[in-house]
C-alpha cells in the first residue's frame, strides 16, 4: 500500500464560521465519499484559506465528522497571488490506498472547480 495525496478545493460564501465550516464540511466529506477512503487511511490534511477567510480554520470541519479527532490536521494561508481566485479553501489528503494516481478523484467545487479545468474535465469522463 502507498500513500497518496488527493487535492480538493472549494469556495466559501461568506467569511463567517458557519459558511467556512460549512464549506469545508462538504469538501471533505464529498473528497473521502469520491476516493472511498476510510478515516484510518487518512495519514493527514493541510488546509489552506485565502487572505479573506479568517473567521475560523477550516480544520474545524474535520473535528465535526466522525472518527477524525485523531487525524492530524494543519491550516496555512495560501500566498497572496494579485487576481487569484478569493474565498477559497483548498485540501491536500494523504491517504494509504492501493488506488494509482489515475483512481484518485481530486474534487473542485463551486467555483473552484476554475482552478483546475482540466482535471475536472478529465474526471467527469471517467
Amino acid at each position: 500500500m502507498g500513500v497518496r495525496g488527493i487535492r480538493g478545493a472549494i469556495t466559501v460564501e461568506s467569511n463567517t464560521r458557519e459558511s467556512i465550516v460549512a464549506a469545508a464540511k462538504l469538501l471533505l466529506e464529498e473528497m473521502v465519499k469520491q476516493n472511498e477512503v476510510g478515516v484510518d487511511d487518512i495519514v493527514s490534511v493541510l488546509l489552506t484559506t485565502t487572505q479573506d477567510l479568517q473567521a475560523t480554520f477550516p480544520a474545524q470541519a474535520a473535528r465535526l465528522l466522525e472518527g477524525w479527532e485523531y487525524v492530524p490536521l494543519m491550516c496555512a494561508q495560501e500566498i497572496p497571488v494579485p487576481g487569484s481566485l478569493p474565498s477559497c479553501i483548498r485540501v491536500m489528503m494523504h491517504v494509504n490506498t492501493e488506488k494509482s494516481a489515475r483512481e484518485i478523484h481530486h474534487v473542485f467545487l463551486r467555483d473552484a472547480v476554475s482552478l483546475r479545468p482540466d482535471l475536472a474535465k478529465r474526471l467527469a469522463k471517467r
